[in-house]
C-alpha cells in the first residue's frame, strides 16, 4: 500500500486563509460549489491535454464528466471528476500550501472587515479552500491518471492546523472531494438546490455535470434518486454561442470561472475573427489587480483551445507581458492539436492571434477612456488605478502599438493638486501655452518629491503645466516615449532650460548678463566641488530655492541612477550639474564669502541633493557643517 498515514501541518498562510474563508464569506456560501466544479473541470482539461501525447491515460474511461452526489444520512456532498487526478506529492503540494507570490502582502492587507476581506479573497483566488465555508471536514480521494489502483491518495482535514495523507485504493482515476457538512447546511443535501446553483454558476462548463435523476415516491412522499444520470448544465462552450444568446449575467459568471474571481469583471470582448486565421476570443478586464501582478514571471490568464479542446492554461504567448491582467479564452479553428510544441517555437499563426487579441483589448480600453458616458470614464479610471503601471510597460515593449498605448496613459500634473493620475497627454497638449513647443515632466521617487521639486519654480511662475511622474516605471516610459502628437517630451531637470517662445528677449538678455556677472563665483564653486559636479552655472529655473541639480541632456537622470543603485544594478558614474540662483540671499552672501567658502558651496550642493530625493554620502558631515555655519552666524561670524 506504500507510505503509511501521516499527519502534516498546514502552511501558516493556509491557516489564516481558512479562518478568513470560514468567517468572512458567510453571505455567499454557495460560491464553494462553483469553485470545486471549476477545479474538476480544470482537472479534466489537463487530462485531455496530457492525453494528446499519451492516449493510454484514458484507459477504458474516455467520457469525461463531473458528478455531484449527496448522502442525507451521512450528511455528505461529493464532487467527483475523472480528470487527471493527484499523486500523493501533488496532494501535499496543492492542498497543504499556497504556492503563489504575494502571500505576505495579501495577509498584510487583511483588516477584519468582512466585506473587505471577502473582496480580498476574490483577488487572491482560493478554489479548494472555499469548501470549508460549509464543511467542518473535507476528504479528498484521488488517483492520478497512469498510476495503479492502489496508488491513490486520501487527504483529509478539519480545516484547523493540520491534515492527514495516506495511500488508499481507488478503482478509477480522478478525484472525489467529499464535504462533511456543518450543522445548518442541509440545503446542500437537496437536488433541486444543487441543480439551481450549477445552472446559475457553472452552466457554461464544457463537460457534462451529472446527477442522478429523481422521481416522486408516493409511498415516502418525497423525491428519490433513480439509477439514471441527468445532465444538469448545457455543457457547451459559452464562447461558441452567438452573443445574442448570452446574458450579461452568464458572461460575468463565466469570467468568475476562468479567473477564479469573486467580483464581476470591468469589461469584456467577445468576437469571432474570420479570414486567414479563424478563431474566437472572449477576453476580460478584471476589476481588481491580483497580488502577483508585479511578478513578470507569474503565469498569465488566457486559456488556449483548439476546436473547443483545451490545449494550454495561462498561454503567455497569446498576450504580451504588459497585458498580463487579461483573463479569458481563445479558441482557434485552424491550429493543430499539438500546437503546444509550436507555441514554444513562436509560430506565425500564434503571433497573428496574439496581435488580434492585443488590438481588441486596446479597443476596449479606448472605448472606456474616450467615452462621453461618465460611467464608462469611471470604469477606465478604475482600470488605470489597478493596472495603469502595467500598461505603461507597453510603451517600450510594443512598438507597433506605442501610439495607441500613449493615448491611454494617465499622469498626475501641476494642473491638479492631487495624487490622482487623471491627465492624458492629449489633455496636456490641449492646455499648452501659446508658443509652448514641449511637454514638460519631472520624475521623482514620490509624488510629494515631484510636486515640491525646485525645478518646477519657474514653470509655476509662468503657469506652465508639468507632468509629475513618481512611479518606478515612469523612467522606462519617458526613456521610450520621446514625443507625443509631434511635441517632444522634456524633463525639467535635464539639459539647459530653454523655454523658447515662452521667454521674451528681455529675460534672455538678463540671463546672459547674470551669467557674466557671476562667472567668477560659478568658477570658484566648481573648483570647491570639483570631485562632485560636472559643472556649475547660473540657473533660470529657480525663483525661491538657492540651488538645484540637473543632468546633462544625454546623461541618466538622478532619479533613474538612484533607482538602478537601489535595485543593485551598476549605473554609470555621472556627475550632475549644479545650478545656483543669483537672486537668493545665500548665493549673494557666497559671492563675498572668504573664510567658509567651501562649506557654503558644499551646503548648496547637499541641499540640492536632498531636495530632489537623493541620499547624502556623508550625512554626519552635512549635519556638522550646518551646525558650524549656524553657530558662526549666531556669533556674528562671517
Amino acid at each position: 500500500m506504500g507510505a503509511p498515514k501521516e499527519t502534516l501541518g498546514f502552511q501558516a498562510e493556509v491557516k489564516q486563509l481558512l479562518q478568513l474563508m470560514i468567517h468572512s464569506l458567510y453571505s455567499n456560501k454557495e460560491i464553494f460549489l462553483r469553485e470545486l466544479v471549476s477545479n474538476a473541470s480544470d482537472a479534466c482539461d489537463k487530462l485531455r491535454f496530457e492525453a494528446l501525447n499519451n492516449n493510454g491515460l484514458y484507459g477504458d474511461d474516455s467520457e469525461l464528466k463531473i458528478r455531484l452526489s449527496f448522502d442525507k444520512a451521512a450528511r455528505t456532498l461529493t464532487i467527483s471528476d475523472n480528470g487527471i487526478g493527484l499523486s500523493r506529492e501533488e496532494a501535499v503540494a496543492h492542498l497543504g500550501t499556497i504556492a503563489k507570490s504575494g502571500t505576505k502582502e495579501f495577509f498584510a492587507s487583511l483588516s477584519g472587515d468582512a466585506q473587505k476581506d471577502a473582496h480580498l479573497i476574490g483577488q487572491f483566488g482560493v478554489g479548494f479552500y472555499s469548501a470549508f465555508i460549509v464543511a467542518d471536514k473535507v476528504t479528498v480521494i484521488s488517483r492520478r491518471a497512469g498510476l495503479e489502483h492502489n496508488q491513490a491518495v486520501k487527504w483529509e482535514s478539519e480545516g484547523a492546523g493540520d491534515y492527514s495523507v495516506e495511500m488508499v485504493e481507488k478503482a478509477g482515476r480522478g478525484t472525489d472531494v467529499i464535504l462533511h457538512l456543518k450543522d445548518g447546511e442541509d440545503d446542500f443535501l437537496n437536488a433541486w438546490k444543487l441543480k439551481s446553483i450549477i445552472r446559475k454558476y457553472s452552466d457554461h462548463i464544457t463537460l457534462p455535470i451529472v446527477m442522478k435523476a429523481e422521481k416522486w415516491d408516493e409511498e415516502k412522499k418525497e423525491q428519490v434518486a433513480t439509477d439514471e444520470d441527468e445532465t444538469v448544465n448545457q455543457a457547451n462552450a459559452l464562447w461558441a454561442r452567438p452573443k445574442s444568446e448570452i446574458t450579461e449575467e452568464q458572461y460575468q459568471e463565466f469570467y468568475k470561472h476562468v479567473a477564479h474571481d469573486f467580483e464581476n469583471p470591468l469589461g469584456w470582448i467577445h468576437a469571432k475573427v474570420e479570414g486567414k486565421q479563424e478563431y474566437t476570443q472572449l477576453l476580460y478586464i478584471p476589476a481588481r489587480a491580483p497580488f502577483d501582478l508585479w511578478d513578470r514571471n507569474a503565469r498569465h490568464g488566457v486559456k488556449l483551445y483548439v476546436k473547443r479542446v483545451f490545449i494550454m492554461d495561462d498561454a503567455e504567448q497569446l498576450m504580451p507581458l504588459y497585458m498580463r491582467f487579461v483573463r479569458g479564452v481563445v479558441d482557434s479553428a485552424d491550429l493543430p492539436l499539438n500546437v503546444s510544441r509550436e507555441i514554444l517555437q513562436q509560430s506565425k499563426d500564434i503571433e497573428t492571434i496574439r496581435g488580434g487579441c492585443v488590438k481588441k483589448v486596446l479597443s476596449l480600453l479606448e472605448g472606456m477612456a474616450d467615452s462621453d458616458d461618465a460611467a464608462e470614464k469611471e470604469k477606465y479610471a478604475g482600470f488605470w488605478k489597478e493596472f495603469g503601471n502595467v500598461l505603461k510597460e507597453g510603451v517600450g515593449e510594443d512598438f507597433a502599438n506605442k501610439e495607441r498605448i500613449a493615448k491611454l496613459l494617465r499622469f498626475a500634473s501641476t494642473h491638479h493638486d492631487t495624487t490622482e493620475q487623471n491627465v492624458s497627454l492629449a489633455d496636456y497638449v490641449s492646455r499648452m501655452k501659446e508658443g509652448q513647443e514641449k511637454i514638460y515632466y519631472v520624475t521623482a521617487e514620490t509624488f510629494l518629491a515631484a510636486k515640491n521639486s525646485p525645478h518646477l519654480e519657474i514653470f509655476r511662475k509662468k503657469g506652465i503645466e508639468v507632468l509629475l511622474l513618481s512611479d518606478r516605471v515612469d523612467e522606462w516610459v519617458v526613456g521610450h516615449l520621446t514625443e507625443f502628437d509631434g511635441k517632444p517630451l522634456q524633463s525639467v531637470a535635464k539639459g539647459g532650460l530653454d523655454l523658447g517662445k515662452l521667454e521674451d528677449e528681455a529675460e534672455k538678455k538678463e540671463q546672459e548678463k547674470e551669467a557674466g556677472e557671476y562667472k567668477e563665483l560659478t568658477d570658484r564653486v566648481k573648483q570647491a566641488l570639483e570631485a562632485r559636479v560636472k559643472d556649475v552655472r547660473i540657473t533660470h529655473r529657480l525663483t525661491d530655492s538657492p540651488s538645484c541639480l540637473v543632468s546633462d541632456e544625454h546623461d541618466l537622470s538622478g532619479n533613474l541612477a538612484r533607482m538602478l543603485k537601489a535595485a543593485g544594478q551598476k549605473a554609470p558614474e555621472v556627475k550632475p550639474i549644479l545650478e545656483i540662483n543669483p537672486h537668493h540671499p545665500a548665493v549673494q552672501r557666497l559671492k563675498y564669502e572668504e573664510a567658509r567658502f567651501d562649506d557654503w558651496a558644499n551646503l548648496l550642493f547637499e541641499q540640492a541633493q536632498l531636495a530632489e530625493g537623493g541620499q547624502l554620502e556623508d550625512p554626519a558631515g552635512f549635519v556638522k557643517r550646518i551646525n558650524d555655519l549656524m553657530l558662526a552666524l549666531s556669533l556674528g561670524g562671517k
